[in-house]
């Protein structure tokens, strides 16, 4: 539970380390290992790249993260996007 807090809530690892009785370094090692054990079950890119083509799909989202922006005012009122994301689609990959 405290890797998923560290993870999923971006808690300081001092933090949940002096919450919980535990040290920082074990908190660290903890989440490290959780990295790991996430990062070895992905595909890696070049065969997920390989298997979006044989599917036929043309753009494959690197990076699907948005970043929330505030809004402009007066006339410029209008959505802001952080570079990920425009008109509501994906911007593609350049292989």
């Amino acid at each position: 539970m405290i890797v998923l807090a560290v993870l999923r809530h971006d808690q300081r690892l001092a933090d949940m380390a002096g919450g919980n009785n535990i040290s920082e370094s074990t908190v660290r090692r903890w989440r490290d290992e959780a990295i790991g054990l996430l990062a070895a079950q992905t595909p890696r890119l070049d065969r997920a790249c390989k298997k979006s083509a044989r599917q036929g799909g043309e753009v494959v989202p690197i990076d699907g993260t948005l970043i929330p922006t505030q809004r402009r005012t007066g006339k410029a009122d209008r959505k802001n996007y952080s570079g990920c994301e425009h008109d509501g689609r994906a911007v593609p990959a350049v292989a």
